[in-house]
């Protein structure tokens, strides 16, 4: 019986009890390595169970075996290089030398985010050559901590869009069906996650990034709040307040343990959050009866849906239940067309800029996505009156959010309108009968969370629609509620255990 039909013939909060729980290792079955968790491997490692060239052993030959299919990981770095690597980090290990956290943890770093020595292409030809010359802010902390870079992960060019596809390394695959898109811009996170090709996964999100390839790929992908994880180097430290690094697990717990790596305050970003990003390592448990859950559903019939989402979503509500929350129907004040008019304009004037230079090169200009141009354009045509009003209404839309949470404690909202679609398909074109104006438009369920600078972890909803497909819910909570939001994700997840059994079955089964 092939996935596919299992999952058809069974209800999404069944599949756990029907899937197998084996993914396909180096020789056709799942190590225990892989099978662990990234807080239980760090657990190993540090009682020296297993030696960090062990670890690396075991994640490169599951590159070696399923990358080829799936296209995830990108810019691969030399093997011998890399078990030198983890053999430094096992001599330490025995002098009783940790380095962090992720003290011998092979890592694939988003293609977004430079790492000295590899290639940070960004998907894009313009920048096929390019070998990044230091490290990110967060890339930075995560190889302080013990992070093995092992390559890059996939994404789309210029990172413009949720399906990760480019001219320079192709498109990443859909972990449960590799004719469908992984989703991005993280998609190569995702999908490299999803199949233990490593034990954690980075990512950036502006319009769902982390968010929409967790959901396609049923695992957790987390956008904290604005300045929880700085962004530098910047050339607008000010300005740019939409894109934020953030991390991504199998599960909530192991999402928490790189955030706790990735947070915390940089005196090159003035608006970086002080609170000791420790306090994400420990434990997530809480009590949760009698808080309340506010489903916003469609924004009341605003967003188009594709048949299913909204069905898979709600079943998935149950869990919430449960844990004795209370779940009822909730709204947003701001009308649904006005926050995408004001994320529209404001995110013209924050990608624009750094994708204006290559447009006024002719020959650059050629080699560039029709999509990068429509947002240069955009930027060229905006006016400040049109940017002042923009934020105006982005004032709006926070005040919309705070109103909300004034009635209840977390608010949920489907990560994705669609479910993963053909990876041949440039973007979805038309969602249940309305027509899509801008190669972005199916991805509007997420940019209200990230213009009003919300924390928000996606989270599996479970298989649904036609074909019984992937899709995830949003758990938003208050600003710099990033805490509270890991530890009733950590809930819905222990309420929720089909999650965990309901992993990727060997491919070609």
């Amino acid at each position: 019986m092939t996935r596919r039909t299992l999952l058809s013939a069974a209800p999404a909060a069944t599949i756990a009890s029907q899937l197998s729980a084996r993914h396909a290792g180096a020789a056709g079955t799942r190590s225990d390595i892989l099978g662990m968790t990234a807080v239980d491997l760090a657990a190993a490692i540090r009682r020296r169970d297993v030696s960090s060239r062990e670890v690396m052993t075991a994640h490169l030959a599951r590159v070696d075996a399923l990358n080829p299919r799936f296209n995830a990981i990108v810019s691969r770095v030399d093997r011998d290089q890399l078990l030198r690597e983890a053999a430094a980090q096992d001599e330490e290990a025995a002098k009783g030398a940790f380095r962090g956290p992720l003290h011998g943890f092979p890592h694939a770093v988003k293609d977004t985010a430079p790492a000295k020595g590899i290639a940070h292409t960004q998907g894009s030809p313009l920048l096929r050559d390019n070998i990044a010359a230091a490290d990110s802010l967060v890339v930075g902390r995560m190889r302080a901590a013990g992070a093995i870079f092992t390559g890059k992960t996939n994404v789309p060019e210029f990172a413009l869009g949720s399906h990760s596809f480019n001219p320079v390394f192709g498109v990443t695959r859909n972990a449960y069906d590799p004719s469908r898109s992984a989703g991005g811009s993280s998609g190569g996170a995702a999908v490299a996650l999803a199949l233990c090709m490593v034990p954690l996964a980075d990512g950036s999100d502006f319009g769902g990034s982390l968010r929409n390839p967790a959901a396609w790929n049923n695992v957790f992908g987390f956008r904290p709040s604005f300045g929880r994880v700085p962004s530098a180097p910047s050339s607008d430290v000010f300005g740019q307040t939409f894109a934020t690094s953030g991390p991504m697990a199998r599960t909530v717990r192991d999402t928490a343990l790189l955030l706790s790596v990735q947070a915390g305050a940089d005196p090159r970003a003035p608006f970086s959050l002080r609170d000791d990003p420790a306090i994400f390592a420990t434990s997530l448990e809480r009590e949760w009866k009698g808080k309340r859950i506010g489903w916003l559903g469609d924004l009341q019939g605003a967003l188009p849906m594709e048949a299913g989402v909204l069905e898979t979503c709600e079943k998935a509500l149950a869990a919430f239940r449960a844990i004795g929350m209370r779940v009822d129907a909730a709204k947003l004040d701001e009308p649904a067309d006005a926050m995408w008019r004001t994320a529209v304009t404001l995110r013209y004037g924050s990608v624009g800029p750094d994708l204006i230079s290559f447009a006024e090169r002719p020959e650059q200009r050629a080699q560039m996505k029709p999509e990068a141009l429509w947002e240069v354009e955009g930027y060229r045509k905006l006016t400040a009156i049109q940017i002042t009003q923009a934020q105006i209404g982005r004032t709006r839309i926070f005040e919309a959010f705070r109103k909300a949470f004034a009635t209840f404690d977390f608010l949920i909202l489907p990560t994705a309108q669609v479910f993963p679609f053909k990876a041949d398909q440039r973007w979805p074109t038309e969602i249940a009968g309305r027509k899509m104006d801008s190669y972005h438009r199916w991805m509007e369920v997420t940019l209200p969370v990230t213009m009003a600078g919300l924390p928000a972890l996606s989270v599996p909803a479970g298989f649904g629609g036609r074909d019984q497909l992937p899709i995830g819910m949003q758990i938003i909570g208050p600003a710099q509620a990033d805490l509270a939001v890991l530890q009733i994700g950590h809930a819905y997840e222990l309420a929720s255990p089909w999650i965990k059994r309901a992993l990727p079955m060997e491919p070609g089964t």
